[in-house]
This record gives C-alpha cells, structure tokens and sequence, in this order.
C-alpha cells in the first residue's frame, strides 16, 4: 500500500472527493507494511518510527504545509451544519468568519515545514488525516444520539446514549455538561463536531437561538464557556477531545488492518481501551 492509498480509504469512508484542506500527505512513499499511528505525532516520533523500523507515520491532527496553511477551509464546514440546522445563512457566515480570519492570520506564523523536512530527511513517508475521520466520528456520534434518544430525552439521556460507544465508556475523560442541567429537556440535540474545531461561542449561540436545544462539542476554550454562560441560553455537552477523535479514527485504523496492514499506536488512554490493538 502507499500513501496515496492511505488517504483514499479515509476519503472513501466518508464519500469526499476531494483531500481537505486540514489534512496532506507531507513525504509519499509506498510498500508499507507497518504504520505508527499518532493522534499529535511530530519530530519525536517520526525519530522514534524511524529507530525502530516503521514503514510510513501517521498523524491525526494537521503537522505543517498545506494542512496549516489550508486548514481554514474546514471551518467553513460549520456554516454547512449550521445552515442545515435551519440557521439563516448570514448568520451562520457571520457566526464562522472570525474563526476562519483567525486561522488565515494565525497560519502565517507557523513554522510550516518543520516536521515535514525532518521526515524528509529520515525517508519516511508521512501523512496526517484529520477531518475525514472527524466526520466519520460525527456521524457516529449523530447517528447513536438520534436513535437512541427523542424529543422528551433529557441531557442525560443523551451523554447516556454516547456512553454507549466505547471510546467514551472507557476514556479517562468524563463527558461533561458545562451549561444547562442533566436533567433538562435536551430538545434538538447537535453534534458540532467535523469542522476543524470547536465552534465557540458564536455557533453555539447561533444554534441556541434557531431552535436547537443542545449542543455537542469535544472541547471548548474557557472564555467561550464563560460568555455562553453568562448567555444563559441552551445546553451543551463536552464529550472530550481523544475519546472523540477515537470514535472517528478506530474504524478508519480497523479498516487498515483488514486490509493486512500492521498499525500500532501511539497516544493510549489510560482509562482503558479507547485505542485498539491488533
């Protein structure tokens, strides 16, 4: 398999026909047979594959070039899901744009090369591939909520319903609700997950105030927190980054090794088996 292949079968799980602007493959290379998996995996462990034989290193979150350069573009991703929400699109582009101006200036400060040219140097085809599998974990995540709550589900019953997967039941991290009450009508529940990041304080509000009853982050910053607290408007449910990102990145890693690909992994939760083994 080369590094070509490795990213259409991520594309192809999520029926995307383009690679998005968040992910790249920074060193091609191909007859791989064993990948180090990582979900942050830089210069450190590009040395440590190298030393203990690794064919190609994979990376979730984006490591350098176009994927710090274009990452942007998957911001925009939240407009879509806002506006599929029922959010007027000018106030789902309104609601995104800062974010995506933030990203724009941000990426030029980057050092863009820096753990690209070190796999270079070492020969080892490297890749990140982060809102493909994103996306597949926000379908996940949606589609276990939707069925198995309805429109008289309390939030409760929701963090309930995404205990059900195991990256979450066995995660270190507990699922929190950091605005509302657990035992709060949850109302139209969203996954704002597969675009990038966290939407803040803007998108939440712009879902808060079209109908939606909670919200779904992984993560958010805490001043965000703080200003949809002091909103006072709406639930939302933090369901932790890596338990989330594992959603999305355990099926991808399995498909891998139906295919006679050998993966190990890096980044294990030590609150129990978020992250497979072969």
């Amino acid at each position: 398999m080369n590094t070509k292949e490795l990213m259409q079968i991520a594309l192809d799980m999520v029926d995307m026909t383009e690679i998005p602007g968040d992910s790249a493959v920074y060193v091609e290379g191909d007859n791989i047979k064993k990948v180090l998996f990582g979900v942050d995996l830089g210069v450190p462990e590009l040395v440590l594959a190298h030393e203990l034989g690794y064919d190609c290193c994979l990376a979730h979150h984006p490591q350098g070039g176009r994927a710090f350069l274009k990452y942007y573009e998957v911001l925009w991703k939240h407009k879509d899901q806002l506006m599929k929400e029922g959010v007027p699109e000018k106030v789902a582009e309104e609601a995104v744009l800062p974010m995506v101006e933030t990203a724009k200036v941000t990426s030029q400060s980057r050092n863009l090369y820096h753990a690209p040219s070190v796999a270079e140097k070492l020969r080892m085809p490297y890749l990140n591939i982060h809102n493909p599998l994103d996306e597949l974990g926000r379908r996940i995540m949606d589609d276990t909520v939707q069925k198995l709550t309805n429109e008289e589900s309390t939030v409760e019953d929701v963090v309930d319903a995404l205990l059900t997967l195991k990256e979450f039941k066995n995660a270190s991290t507990d699922i929190m609700v950091p605005l509302g009450d657990s035992g709060d009508k949850a109302g139209k529940v969203v996954v704002a997950h597969g675009a990038g990041t966290n939407g803040g304080y803007p998108v939440a509000k712009a879902y808060f105030d079209h109908g939606i009853g909670t919200v779904i982050y992984i993560h958010i910053k805490p001043p965000d927190l703080k200003k949809l607290k002091d909103y006072g408007k709406g639930n939302l449910i933090i369901s932790g980054h890596i338990a989330s990102d594992m959603v999305g990145i355990n099926p991808y890693l399995r498909e891998l090794r139906k295919r006679g690909i050998t993966v190990d992994e890096l980044d294990k939760d030590t609150g129990g088996n978020v992250i497979e083994t072969q």
